[in-house]
């Protein structure tokens, strides 16, 4: 028998990364006066301060804030793949009516988008940023508990890597392909700063930039229902998992198991907690076993 594909579909804020909870003082009130909540309003204003500047100096969102789109490919039809190496974004006269016209410039910034996210963080900030960065991500892990390298942990075990493929960051086709299963994220948010927050939240290894989706203008259902259409298949099986109430009614409407993320301190549905493991079990409750099931089990045991 074939083994399945699996594919995890995750929200972003308050999910794969706390943030609002951070900002609202809400993340620290769960634990009852034992963490300082202005502590963790100064680090979300920090993470927010950076995440908007990068988007506006290297990411065009300052010009394409009022045309978000559900995915970077879904202007593909508008690019006709100009050489874009001496191409003047700031004198195109990109704007404000999306037209044909400034739907070929906008499909041109999202082309660009995507090579800067293949690229990574490390060739856009210089030396002092990265400092900056790093140090930013260590001081909010700890202060969560974990939480944001405890969420990239079970995503590395949820894709699974192959033995027999090397990833090339020039190919997100490639990229899925060295790994068993695919992760793929649906946020609410716009698309150019969720996909920011996966280069700063170091989830760009785990989630390609043609695996980001933006249900702000379309809806969950909708993405849900083209991410079916993406992979859908007699061997493909799918899981969603978010802290809101709208995935999991478009969870509900696609018959897909659905897991609920709590951020209370004592809730198993949070990070660190939640594993590969845990959901796997979700997913044998609506499809079945899988014959992998006791391999997955044994190599979260090694996890632990």
């Amino acid at each position: 028998m074939d083994q399945k594909l699996k594919v995890y579909i995750w929200d972003m804020d308050e999910t794969l990364i706390l943030l609002k909870s951070l900002l609202t003082g809400t993340y620290a009130g769960a634990f009852n006066g034992l963490k300082d909540v202005q502590n963790g309003v100064n680090l979300g204003k920090l993470w927010e301060n950076h995440i908007l500047k990068v988007c506006d100096t290297h990411f065009f969102y300052d010009q394409i804030e009022s045309f978000n789109q559900p995915y970077l490919d879904f202007l593909n039809q508008y690019d006709d793949g100009a050489d874009l190496s001496s191409y003047n974004f700031s004198q195109d006269g990109f704007g404000p009516v999306l037209d044909a016209l400034n739907k070929r410039k906008l499909a041109y910034r999202h082309r660009v988008v995507a090579e800067k996210y293949r690229k990574g963080l490390h060739n856009i900030l210089n030396q002092d940023l990265i400092r900056l960065w790093e140090s930013l991500y260590d001081l909010t892990d700890t202060y969560t508990e974990r939480w944001l390298s405890s969420a990239r942990a079970c995503l590395e075990q949820c894709a699974g890597r192959r033995r027999d493929v090397t990833p090339s960051t020039n190919s997100d086709d490639v990229r899925d392909a060295a790994f068993e299963h695919i992760n793929v994220l649906v946020t609410s948010g716009p698309l150019v700063p969720s996909l920011v927050k996966c280069l700063f939240f170091r989830l760009d290894n785990m989630i390609t930039c043609n695996n980001v989706y933006s249900s702000l203008d379309v809806g969950k259902l909708q993405c849900f229902t083209w991410i079916k259409e993406r992979f859908g298949g007699p061997n493909v099986q799918f899981c969603a998992i978010g802290d809101g109430w709208e995935e999991c009614e478009a969870a509900e409407s696609m018959r897909w198991p659905f897991v609920q993320i709590d951020p209370q301190p004592r809730s198993l549905h949070r990070f660190p907690g939640l594993n590969s493991g845990e959901l796997k079990h979700y997913f044998s409750i609506v499809y079945g076993d899988d014959d992998d099931d006791s391999e997955d089990r044994e190599k979260n045991r090694e996890l632990l």
